[in-house]
This record gives C-alpha cells, sequence and structure tokens, in this order.
C-alpha cells in the first residue's frame, strides 16, 4: 500500500513556500513521440492548464522516426518547442536521455507520454511533492478517458509477488502487499505517500535525483526503464512519490493487445529482477513468471504465447524480443501499458 506522509508538516509548508516563491523554479518539459499524430495535439493543447502555477522553462520533443504527421502537429501547435529527430525508433530511455542531456538549465524534468491529457493545475501538484529533498520523483493520478482511476502504482518485484500474481492473477493478487506487485482496489489511490515504482506516463524528477541517478538505462528499449530508474533511486536515498490530486488523463493499454509488446514487457520483467538478484531467486522468478504466462497462453492468449516464446529465446540465447525484428517496426511509444493482470 502507499506509505502514510511523513510527519513533519510544518517544516515541508516552510520548504513548499520557499520552492514556489523562488521565481527560478523551472520545469524541463520532455515528450516522446513516435506516430504519435493521433493523441499528440490533445497533450500540447493541455499544457497551458496543466501547468497552471508552474513554471514551465522549455518543451522538448523527441521523435523516434515517426512517419506520420506528428512533427507537423508539433510544429503548428508548440513552434517554440525544440525538436530533436532521431534517425531510428531508438526507445523511450535513449529518446529521454538525449532530452535530459540537450535541456538547459532547471530544477526539475517532467516526462509525458504522447497520450497524455494534463488536468488544470496537475503539475502544480507535483512539484510541491519535490519540496521534499527526500523526494526525487513525483507521480499523478492516472485516470482513463471515462475518468476512472487507472491501476498504476506499484511494488518492488519479488518471488512472492511474481508467484501470487501467476496463480491468483494480478487485479486480486494486488490487493496484499506480499502477494502482487500491481497496486489494485481504490482505497491506496486516495492517499499521498511513498511507493516502490508507478506506470511511466507521467513522472516529475528533480535535478538532483538526476544527477544522482544518472541516465536511464537504453537497453530496456521500452518496458522495465522507469522500474529500474525507480529502483535506483532509492538505492540513491530518494523516494518515489504519489500525489492523489494531480489529475492526468492517460489513453494507455496496447500492451495487452499486442503481442510483440507483451513479450517485451514480459521479457524485460525478468531481465530487471536479474540485473538485482542472485541465482536462487533469479530460478524461482523466472519459473513463476514462466508458470503465468504458460497458463494464459494454454486458455488461448495469443499475447501471452508470443510471451512464453520470447522468454525462452531469452533465456536459452539472450535474444531480446526487439532484436527478433517485429517489435521495434510496429512499437508506438506514444503508448504505454497499464498493467492490469
Amino acid at each position: 500500500m502507499v506509505d502514510a506522509p511523513s510527519d513533519h508538516t510544518a517544516s515541508r509548508k516552510t520548504a513548499l513556500d520557499r520552492y514556489f516563491d523562488d521565481s527560478t523554479t523551472k520545469i524541463t518539459v520532455v515528450i516522446v513521440t513516435y506516430n504519435s499524430a493521433g493523441v499528440i495535439a490533445d497533450l500540447l493543447l493541455s499544457l497551458p492548464d496543466g501547468f497552471e502555477g508552474a513554471n514551465r522553462a522549455e518543451t522538448i520533443i523527441v521523435d523516434n522516426a515517426s512517419q506520420d504527421e506528428t512533427l507537423s502537429v508539433v510544429s503548428d501547435l508548440v513552434p517554440e518547442a525544440t525538436v530533436i529527430r532521431m534517425t531510428r525508433n531508438a526507445g523511450y530511455a535513449a529518446a529521454i536521455n538525449r532530452a535530459i542531456h540537450r535541456a538547459g538549465p532547471s530544477d526539475a524534468v517532467i516526462v509525458l507520454n504522447a497520450d497524455v491529457r494534463l488536468r488544470a493545475g496537475s503539475i502544480r501538484h507535483l512539484v510541491q511533492a519535490l519540496a521534499d529533498d527526500q523526494v526525487g520523483v513525483a507521480v499523478p493520478r492516472l485516470v482513463d478517458e471515462s475518468g476512472t482511476t487507472s491501476y498504476s502504482l506499484r511494488r518492488r518485484p519479488t518471488v512472492g509477488r511474481a508467484f501470487g500474481e501467476a496463480v491468483l492473477g494480478g487485479r486480486l493478487a494486488g490487493r496484499f502487499a506480499p502477494l502482487g506487485e500491481v497496486i489494485t482496489g481504490s482505497g491506496p489511490y486516495e492517499t499521498a505517500g511513498a511507493v516502490d515504482w508507478a506506470s511511466g506516463a507521467v513522472w516529475l524528477m528533480s535535478r538532483r535525483c538526476l544527477e544522482a541517478v544518472g541516465d536511464w538505462d537504453e537497453s530496456f528499449f521500452l518496458y522495465g526503464e522507469e522500474t529500474d530508474f525507480a529502483l535506483r533511486a532509492h538505492d540513491a536515498g530518494f523516494q518515489v512519490w504519489y500525489v492523489p490530486d494531480a489529475i492526468v488523463e492517460h489513453i494507455g493499454g496496447d500492451a495487452h493487445h499486442s503481442p510483440d509488446l507483451w513479450a517485451l514487457l514480459t521479457v524485460n520483467r525478468v531481465r530487471l529482477f536479474w540485473m538485482r538478484n542472485r541465482l536462487v531467486a533469479n530460478a524461482a522468478y523466472l519459473t513463476a513468471i514462466a508458470l503465468g504466462t504458460s497458463a494464459r497462453a494454454a486458455l488461448g492468449r495469443t499475447t501471452d504465447r508470443r510471451a512464453l516464446a520470447a522468454l525462452v529465446r531469452w533465456v536459452r540465447h539472450r535474444e531480446l524480443p526487439t532484436e527478433a525484428g517485429p517489435v521495434e517496426s510496429s512499437l508506438e511509444l506514444g503508448h504505454r501499458p497499464q498493467v492490469r493482470g
């Protein structure tokens, strides 16, 4: 569950007053696009309302070699934006790194999916969380197009949670902290507090956190990079803070319908765990993921059949789905998953 806020309200308010009274507080906006012409306009039109009460220093668009009209839409709506044109679909993390390295001085960087729409004042609420030096990343409440809160908060990956989700399914397992990685149920989403990590559709990161943690890991291409960054932020002494008053609409959901994306997500879950744990735990985690994937594949889920095959290829040959060909050609980085088990 989301941790309760720490009991230092007075000192936190004093820090917050300094943070917002300082007119030099600036936020760099980073948006990654890939064939995002159908969704990017809504995000760009929502920026002025979303940044009400906050200071947008600059907007950087990193385009992963779109083949549609994405950049024409960007040029029409935000001609002042800095546009970085990648020569290929280099992945989400690579695009973020390029933007951060290119950005001018700022106090924080916010990364936005192309398929989100900011509600009025949402960014100001996120910036308030960064007034606490312990908070390195602030994340909003994500809602779908109907306004329903999405299950965007996550717990640290463990063997027990992998088995819990394999046996019970993500939605049921997520109600119990030892059994599920995805936090489910409405209660935890009503209270601000620290979480292990969260979906990467909207992330506000303090400059001090970015400098301490370093670049995003580009080896993940897509899925797993935000988990990796959040866990490294924890290692460096920072918190990921959930802010329910910051509301952002997110379309998302492609991974559940695309066999290629689901295969990539599944393999990257295992890769990330293996990077941080030892042999016995790694074997147990792989077994749990394979068990759940096999069970769903046996029920006829095409996405899990593809994921199981990709997992076998990775274990045997360390072959990533992106290297097999179809993922990169079909991938739309403007859409990221809301994993609900």
